[in-house]
């Protein structure tokens, strides 16, 4: 035991538990962790946010594009509300963030006295954004709690998890005992016979589908492996993109996936929610589903496979790559129909112009390790599904949230988890002023993001639908906006403006060649042609369930 306060008990606590990158904005109520942060400053890197909002969605960008967790600290009630978007975000985005936060002082937790910072029932609002959340009531405590939620967060189906500790007792000295760090979980093993089930299913297909989701980073080999013997192509959820290149002839878009459904006769679903085949393409009831999830609500949240397999997904995939060599009838090689395929979608996409046009330029500038962050904008909607991509961990999504303004604060977050790969971080204009203020962030402490503001004066989104379905009733959808190029200079950043995909591609080397963050300007249209059609795509099987 070694005597210790309740804040130096927790930060140890994440230290040991690998934590070495902080988001966070300091107030009274966590003082005591942040002397602690002090004490610790050559193991962990604390970066000073302009807004909650930021810490939480930096935290983001860091879990998702490293797999590791991103943490970030908040001052109770209005600034844990700030971040609480942020959070909701990684829940959507089975993603493993961990949110630090302070309380009102313990003894008048609950009573409504009206204490500085207090909200009704703040660990009960945290429960319901997180996997696991708990308050820590002792400082001897501390390390059980954050290993709990290290636990949480690195096993089954990995979404975000919270603590919390009055300021009294992250004050309070006490013996404290540190615990060794929570070590990887041990991966579920498949069951056998419904591998070999599922290996038989696969193996007598003749249009077999793979459908990929977020949870299948980690297997991105053995998923190769079973889709190469059955020659099934690898439709990926916006979530999954990269997973298996698209320069591989069996790494597709959803929209080529929708083009094959009415012929699949197996479809083979591995860490994904299956939402939009189920609800929108339709499954018949002759179709074959095979389901692989870590997570057992979602074996059968919208609909009975013929096989469920409550398993990692490595082991499953590798299992039955094996398994297929006793099933596997002879198969002649997809890649001319597939390829033909693709070529067929790249001219639906070559109508979707200008954002087809910037699209290109973006992806002959971006490396392929490179990392693209969307947002709620019309270039990225379109780069959705038009965009290619070539590895993992690549493309970064809200996820079914959609949230409008996590992309700029989240691609800082990608950058400081990846100092060594390119970042570029796609918004609109109204997007990007959720979290400007980040922008002294990223200047302070030196975030080399590129961020591309693409500039309608307008909800674009939005105020096409008041136009098409709404006969034009405009209301609360057109902005007036800065000089984003001053903007950007008034901060220390670099400011650039580009007017056409040329010189976008000129500005977009720039950026990468410069030692901060850019923000480059594109004046665009409010009239942009619309890519929900290859999003939002209708039914195409056969039936439903």
């Amino acid at each position: 035991m070694t005597q210790m306060t309740g804040g130096k008990a927790i930060v140890k606590s994440l230290i040991l538990n690998g934590i070495d990158t902080l988001f966070c904005i300091p107030g009274k109520e966590l003082d005591q962790f942040f002397v602690a942060l002090y004490d610790e400053r050559e193991a962990i890197r604390v970066i000073a946010n302009r807004h909650e909002q930021g810490c939480g969605y930096m935290a983001f960008g860091y879990a998702q594009s490293t797999g590791r967790v991103g943490a970030y600290a908040v001052v109770p009630g209005p600034g844990f509300l700030n971040a609480s978007a942020a959070l909701c975000t990684a829940y959507a985005g089975n993603a493993p963030v961990l949110c630090v936060t302070g309380q009102v002082p313990s003894k008048q937790i609950g009573r409504g006295a009206g204490a500085h910072h207090e909200i009704n029932d703040q660990l009960g609002i945290m429960r319901n954004l997180t996997k696991f959340a708990t308050r820590i009531e002792h400082p001897a405590l501390a390390p059980e709690a954050v290993e709990q939620a290290f636990r949480a967060l690195s096993s089954g189906r990995r979404k975000p998890a919270g603590i919390e500790m009055a300021p009294d007792i992250l004050a309070m000295s006490a013996p404290v005992t540190l615990r060794a760090p929570v070590p990887a979980p041990a991966p579920v093993e498949p069951d056998p016979e419904l591998v070999d089930q599922a290996a038989a299913l696969l193996g007598e297909a003749q249009n077999p589908i793979i459908v990929a989701g977020g949870g299948i980073f980690g297997a991105e080999e053995a998923l190769l492996a079973v889709a190469e013997t059955v020659q099934a192509p690898v439709s990926m959820s916006r979530n999954a993109k990269g997973a298996v290149s698209f320069r591989h002839y069996l790494g597709v878009p959803e929209t080529v996936g929708h083009k094959l459904w009415p012929d699949v006769d197996v479809v083979l679903a591995v860490g994904t929610r299956l939402d939009d085949q189920y609800k929108r393409w339709g499954i018949g009831k002759e179709v074959k589903v095979i389901r692989v999830d870590v997570d057992p609500a979602e074996l059968e949240r919208n609909g009975k496979p013929a096989v469920g397999l409550l398993a990692d997904a490595k082991l499953t995939l590798v299992a039955l790559a094996n398994a297929l060599g006793r099933h596997n009838r002879k198969r002649p090689s997809r890649k001319e129909a597939l390829e033909g395929l693709k070529v067929q979608l790249q001219k639906e996409y070559d109508h979707l112009s200008p954002q087809i046009d910037y699209i290109k330029v973006i992806r002959a500038e971006l490396p392929d390790d490179g990392i693209f962050v969307g947002e709620a904008t019309q270039i990225a909607y379109a780069a959705r599904v038009a965009m290619p991509f070539y590895l993992p961990r690549t493309f970064i999504t809200p996820g079914y949230q959609g949230t409008l303004g996590y992309g700029f604060t989240t691609a800082l977050g990608a950058k400081v988890g990846n100092p060594d790969k390119q970042v570029i971080s796609i918004t609109g204009d109204g997007g990007f002023l959720f979290g400007a203020s980040e922008l002294a962030t990223a200047v302070q402490h030196r975030i080399a993001t590129v961020t591309l503001v693409f500039n309608n004066n307008a909800y674009g989104n939005v105020k096409r639908e008041q136009i098409e379905k709404y006969g034009g009733r405009v209301i609360a959808t057109d902005l007036k906006n800065p000089d984003f190029v001053k903007l950007a200079e008034a901060y220390g950043a670099q400011g650039l403006r580009a007017e056409t995909p040329e010189a976008l591609a000129k500005a977009i080397r720039r950026g990468f060649d410069h030692d901060g963050p850019t923000i480059i300007e594109i004046p665009v249209p409010d009239d942009m042609p619309s890519p929900w059609h290859l999003i939002d795509m209708p039914k195409a099987g056969k039936g439903k369930h």
